[in-house]
C-alpha cells in the first residue's frame, strides 16, 4: 500500500516555511491527541502518521531527500522506521516541546495518556559510515557492522525518584507580570525517566549501563548515494530505567570505482580505441556494473562519439527504472612514431579520403553534451 504524502497529511505545500510546518503539526498533533480521543485507534494512527510527517519534513536535509526521492529515501530506515513500529513514547519524548502547556502542567499527561504515568526517556544515538562499491550501490546490499553499544547492566534495580516522584518533570511557578506561569522541566536528578538506581552491579556506570559490542545487520537498498544517512532504530544506546533505545545512524560512503563515474543513476565510461580500429570499425568488452558488455563500433566511427546502454546504469531509488551507461568513445594519439608509420602519415595529410569532412548530421561537442544530459 503507497503511503501518503507527507505535504499531504499536515496540509501544508511544499514550499511552506519551518515555522508554518511547526504550527501544522501541533495543530494535528492537538486534533488527534490520545488524550482528546480515548479508545480511538484511528486517531491515533493519524497522531503517528503527524509526527512522521513532520519529523521528516522538519530536518532541512532528510526534507530535501524526501523532495527528491519521496518515501524511499527513508523506507524502513527513516523516520521512526515506519510509523507502524512507532512507539507513543517516541514521539513524545523527541516532540514534547512542540506542545508546551497543551495538555497540563505534565506535558502529554505523563505520555500515551496515562496521566501520573512514568515518562520513558530515549537513549542516544549512535553514527556509523558505511562504505560501499558501486556494485553494492547497484544491487543494494546487506551488511553486517559491529556496533559498542550501551545497554542495560542484569542486575540493576530502579526505585521512583524522590524529587520528580517519578514523572520526570519538576513544576516551577513563576510570577509575572500576567499572573502565575507554570511550566514543566525534566528532573534535573532522573534525567526525566522517574527513576533513580537502587542498586547495579559494580561493573556498570553510575546510570546502571555497561558497554557491549553487539553485530547489526543493515539492509541497504539499491540507488542509494553517497551522504545520505539511513537509520536503524532501536540500535543505539539504551535509556536508564527501561527506556527506549536510541538509533544506529548510518551514513553512506561511496567508494570511487575503477572505470566508471556515477552521475545520479548514470554511469559514464571512456573506451579509448586506436586510429585503425576506428576507421575499420572494431567489437569491444567494456566494464559495465554487473560484468562485461560486448559492443560493436562502426567503421568511421568519430572521436567524441557518446554511445548510450539503456539500463545499464544505478537503479532508481524510488524504483523507476535504472539509468543508463554513456560510453564515450576517445580516438588515441599515439605520441611517437616509427619511420614507416610517420611516411604513411605523411601521404596520408594530403589525401582526400583523410581530409575532415563533418556531415550536417554529425553533432558537434556541446549538442553531444545537452544530448548526455536529456
Amino acid at each position: 500500500m503507497s503511503k501518503k504524502d507527507f505535504y499531504e497529511i499536515l496540509s501544508v505545500s511544499k514550499s511552506a516555511t519551518a515555522e508554518e510546518i511547526k504550527k501544522a503539526y501541533r495543530k494535528k498533533a492537538i486534533e488527534f491527541h490520545p488524550d482528546k480521543n480515548p479508545g480511538n485507534p484511528q486517531a491515533e494512527e493519524n497522531f503517528k502518521l503527524a509526527a512522521e510527517a513532520y519529523e521528516v519534513l522538519s530536518d532541512p536535509n532528510k526534507k530535501a531527500k524526501y523532495d527528491q526521492y519521496g518515501h524511499q529515501a527513508f523506507d524502513g530506515t527513516g523516520g521512526f522506521g515506519g510509523h507502524g513500529h512507532m512507539n507513543m513514547d517516541d514521539i513524545f519524548s523527541q516532540f514534547g516541546d512542540i506542545f508546551g502547556g497543551a495538555f497540563g502542567g505534565s506535558g502529554f499527561g505523563g505520555f500515551g495518556g496515562n496521566s501520573g504515568g512514568q515518562r520513558r526517556v530515549k537513549g542516544s544515538n549512535l553514527r556509523i559510515k558505511v562504505k560501499l562499491t558501486l556494485e553494492e550501490i547497484a544491487n543494494g546490499v546487506e551488511k553486517k557492522v559491529k556496533v559498542k553499544r550501551k545497554i542495560q547492566a542484569l542486575g540493576v534495580k530502579y526505585k521512583t525518584c524522590s524529587t520528580c516522584n517519578g514523572q520526570g518533570q519538576v513544576l516551577k511557578v513563576t510570577n509575572t507580570i500576567l499572573g502565575r506561569m507554570q511550566t514543566a522541566t525534566t528532573c534535573h536528578v532522573c534525567g526525566g525517566s522517574g527513576q533513580t538506581i537502587e542498586s547495579k552491579p559494580h561493573n556498570a556506570d553510575a546510570y546502571g549501563m555497561i558497554l557491549e559490542d553487539e553485530t547489526v545487520s543493515i539492509k541497504i537498498p539499491a540507488g542509494v548515494v553517497d551522504g545520505m544517512q539511513l537509520k536503524v532504530s532501536g540500535k543505539g544506546n539504551d535509556a536508564p530505567g527501561n527506556g527506549v533505545a536510541g538509533d544506529l545512524i548510518v551514513a553512506i560512503e561511496e567508494q570511487e570505482h575503477e572505470f566508471l563515474k556515477r552521475e545520479g543513476e548514470n554511469l559514464h565510461y571512456d573506451l579509448y580505441i586506436s586510429f585503425a580500429e576506428a576507421a575499420l570499425g572494431v567489437s569491444k568488452d567494456i566494464e559495465a556494473i554487473n560484468g562485461k558488455v560486448r559492443i560493436k563500433l562502426e567503421e568511421g566511427i568519430q572521436s567524441g562519439k557518446i554511445l548510450r546502454l539503456k539500463g545499464k546504469g544505478i537503479p532508481s531509488l524510488n524504483s523507476y527504472g535504472n539509468g543508463d551507461l554513456l560510453v564515450h568513445v576517445n580516438v588515441w594519439t599515439p605520441k611517437t612514431l616509427s619511420k614507416e608509420q610517420r611516411q604513411f602519415f605523411e601521404k596520408s595529410m594530403t589525401d582526400e579520403n583523410f581530409i575532415p569532412h563533418p556531415e550536417k548530421t554529425d553533432k558537434s561537442f556541446f549538442e553531444k553534451v545537452k544530448d548526455m544530459f536529456s
